[in-house]
């Protein structure tokens, strides 16, 4: 859509995420709540289009020019929060990344989750790869108390009910059964990003996750890549993300 002035107009959400302050998503949650202006004006309305040479704030921030793209492939250990910043100062997976530009995770993992986590200003790889119909794989390994069998994955694969609404088909396989310790590890493949969906959906069947990590995103793993290390993902893996053939 272009004003009088031949000018390019968008939703205001996705100028937002473009110039890399934060996920489209966060974007319409700041702008419902009350804390993006336009021209000195609150804007409210998740539909409302601006033009990129708008002044523009958020949170009382100047929205500067569209920042460079970034992209990183965080191993993340235990202990630390999946967000941009904490309420009570505790340490967080933007602070294990030295960069000067505004980062987030896209998605989440728990505080006592670990694996592969990829943070970036990109607005739109975020919304690519949260966004529950492009089905993006991720694979995760969980540690579990009790002895699991065949058949509790079979139920599991087939779809359980958490927080009242069944999930996706997906995979599973068993990986080790230690007896001695009353323990098992298991192998689930998702294409979902729910609320500790693993954890949930482990316990649905009837075992609590001991312990859990994500080990692949996509084509991603974290192979050359310790605990709390990270490295930046090449223009190469960028594309293959966002599915384009001509890499």
């Amino acid at each position: 859509m272009y004003n009088v002035f031949g000018d390019f107009m968008e939703r205001l959400q996705k100028i937002i995420a473009s110039k890399g302050y934060c996920s489209r998503r966060k974007a319409e949650e700041l702008i419902s709540s009350g804390k993006v202006k336009v021209n000195g004006n609150i804007i409210k309305e998740l539909g409302y289009k601006a033009d990129h040479s708008d002044f523009i704030e958020v949170e009382g921030n100047p929205l500067g020019d569209k920042e460079d793209k970034v992209y990183y492939l965080l191993n993340k250990p235990r202990g630390i929060i999946t967000s941009s910043n904490d309420d009570k100062g505790r340490k967080t997976v933007v602070d294990l990344i030295k960069t000067d530009k505004r980062i987030y995770p896209v998605g989440r993992l728990d505080y006592d989750t670990t694996g592969l986590l990829i943070l970036t200003n990109d607005g739109d790889l975020t919304r690519y790869l949260t966004h529950p119909k492009n089905n993006i794989e991720k694979v995760y390994v969980a540690k579990v108390k009790g002895l699991i069998n065949k058949e509790d994955l079979k139920t599991l694969c087939s779809g359980v009910i958490i927080d009242g609404k069944i999930t996706s088909k997906c995979k599973a396989k068993i990986l080790k059964i230690d007896k001695k310790n009353n323990s098992s590890v298991v192998e689930l493949i998702i294409h979902e990003g729910r609320n500790h969906q693993v954890k949930k959906m482990l316990q649905t069947i009837g075992y609590d996750v001991l312990k859990l990590k994500r080990e692949s995103i996509a084509f991603l793993t974290l192979d050359g890549v310790k605990s709390g290390e990270y490295r930046e993902l090449s223009i190469k893996e960028v594309k293959k993300l966002y599915g384009e053939k001509n890499y």
